[in-house]
């Protein structure tokens, strides 16, 4: 028996939702994801030598946001930290504006981070309902249109337990409903880590079921699907397994588990870069995009380190590098704005796949 109930959202905020959603992903464009924690940012910046303070972190995103409108073509939202969404430039542009004078559009991450699940072996929910609404009404006052939500599941010969699917799928539709009503899209996250030494095959058969339980708790929730993007993982191996795939076979992998879960209404689907080099994230978003197999989404990219690591290397604090750092950026951003449309022929270093970006359990 149906459970009879009032329509959650009007007419207008569901097309005001969708609106939002398609311009996020409109052709060409994805979304640079500048959303990491004060502790993700102690570990990019210690990579490169230069100490986590907040005018460092503040310096480091001036990088990413003083990009010339070269960018205006590729990048359709921008994800911001709390911290960073009340940060000003050099000459006192705030950096919502700086953005948003572009016609990009501003999201927020609004998850709290990680914590343990009790019961189950080393895996976890995410918190952060607590107060979401009203942080949601906030940051719709301050310029966000669109927002994020992490989940993370980890891949082993046990995991994921059923229970922490379930609890994640949970958490990840009651934060889309919350959003939905407070007219800010959600973006769904539910990351499958790299790390371990599992193939292809088996990252498939995981992706699907956890993706099937998230859809499933968004239909249970009467998530307005039109008003939402997906951020997941590519179907890629293990870090640690003996396999090589080709490309094509990632994209094979990826679009077959895409297209036996997500439902043709969700707008867009923004693939997070998980730990893949620069060149590798470019590489297999452009052969997601050229795959055989019909597709009813946009095929997109909602990428942090494989949209930075070259700015990151080569900033290294000093001021003297900001210009060099922010063309690295742009040279980026224009290699994933042809792979979203599969137009990407490789990199000029002949498809060299850089320095890998992974770290094991890897937290925003």
């Amino acid at each position: 028996i149906f459970e009879l109930y009032g329509p959650t959202l009007s007419a207008v905020q569901k097309k005001d939702l969708q609106d939002t959603a398609l311009r996020i992903v409109a052709p060409g464009k994805g979304i640079l994801a500048a959303d990491e924690s004060v502790g993700s940012m102690a570990k990019r910046l210690a990579q490169v030598g230069v100490e986590n303070t907040e005018e460092n972190r503040r310096q480091y995103r001036q990088i990413l946001f003083s990009a010339d409108e070269r960018i205006n073509a590729c990048i359709g939202g921008v994800i911001f930290f709390h911290e960073t969404l009340y940060q000003h430039s050099d000459g006192g542009v705030p950096f919502v504006k700086m953005i948003r004078d572009r016609g990009i559009l501003i999201g927020v991450k609004v998850d709290k981070g990680v914590v343990p699940l009790a019961g189950t072996s080393g895996e976890t929910t995410t918190q952060g309902l607590d107060g979401l609404s009203e942080r949601c009404a906030q940051y719709k006052k301050d310029g966000a249109s669109f927002a994020k939500w992490r989940c993370v599941l980890k891949i082993s010969d046990t995991n994921p337990s059923s229970l922490a699917i379930t609890e994640n799928a949970n958490v990840l539709a009651r934060y889309c409903s919350i959003c939905q009503q407070n007219g800010i899209v959600p973006i769904i996250e539910p990351e499958l880590l790299p790390d371990g030494d599992h193939d292809l095959k088996r990252c498939q058969y995981v992706t699907e079921k956890v993706l099937a339980a998230v859809y499933k708790a968004m239909s249970d929730h009467h998530v307005y699907l039109e008003g939402t993007l997906l951020k997941p993982n590519m179907v890629t191996p293990g870090h640690a397994c003996s396999t090589k795939y080709s490309p094509e076979e990632v994209a094979m992998a990826t679009v077959t588990a895409l297209r036996r879960t997500v439902p043709p209404a969700v707008t867009g689907v923004a693939f997070l870069s998980g730990g893949q080099s620069e060149e590798e994230a470019s590489v297999n978003l452009n052969a997601i995009n050229t795959c055989p197999l019909a597709t009813p989404w946009v095929l997109s990219f909602s990428y942090g380190r494989a949209l930075q690591a070259s700015a990151l290397r080569t900033w290294r604090g000093h001021k003297e590098n900001q210009n060099t750092a922010t063309e690295q950026f742009i040279k980026r951003a224009e290699v994933n704005s042809l792979a979203c449309q599969g137009k990407y022929t490789g990199g000029e270093n002949g498809g060299e796949r850089g320095p890998h970006l992974y770290g094991p359990g890897h937290a925003y």
